[in-house]
């Protein structure tokens, strides 16, 4: 156990400060996307992310607009697991065959207003993929689409300025 607190002593602090979002046309579209969210959305806007069938790379841009560097949580912007409890849709990838049905289910499990972002290529329009076999293309060939992200994948402020389209 000595020899242990000694090593924790000895190696220090090795975490670093928090970098800061250089980009203003985030700070600017986040105050005003702070204010319309507390307006129309009652202090907070609750997301249900939906893969459909992608390669994870918008997944993990989305996972960063969560990281302390963008925290879309001082927006008023909540990511929850269930639809139910959704206002927004977040879909990511092309409709792959195997997850129509799921897609479809969780559409419907959304209370209205019904509101669904496409998140990537791949959402807007099948991207790579396309319509192949195994894939049915864009998003909006299954379920209305409201906002388009497009990018492969798109960058963490492309997808906070997603959201602030959906208000204009």
């Amino acid at each position: 156990m000595i020899r242990i607190l000694r090593q924790i002593l000895r190696t220090g602090i090795v975490t670093g400060k928090t970098p800061q979002v250089d980009d203003p046309n985030i700070k600017t579209k986040g105050i005003n996307l702070e204010d319309t969210v507390k307006k129309c959305f009652r202090r907070s806007l609750t997301v249900r992310e939906v893969d459909a069938g992608s390669c994870n790379g918008c997944e993990l841009e989305i996972h960063a607009i969560n990281n302390p560097v963008y925290d879309c949580e001082r927006l008023g912007i909540h990511f929850t697991a269930s639809p139910r409890f959704a206002d927004i849709l977040l879909v990511t990838g092309p409709v792959a065959i195997n997850m129509e049905i799921a897609l479809r289910r969780t559409y419907d499990a959304t209370p209205a207003p019904k509101i669904v972002i496409a998140v990537g290529d791949c959402a807007c329009n099948g991207g790579i993929f396309g319509e192949t076999y195994a894939s049915l293309g864009g998003i909006d060939k299954v379920i209305p689409v409201n906002v388009y992200i497009p990018g492969c994948p798109p960058t963490p402020a492309d997808i906070l300025n997603g959201f602030y389209k959906i208000f204009l």
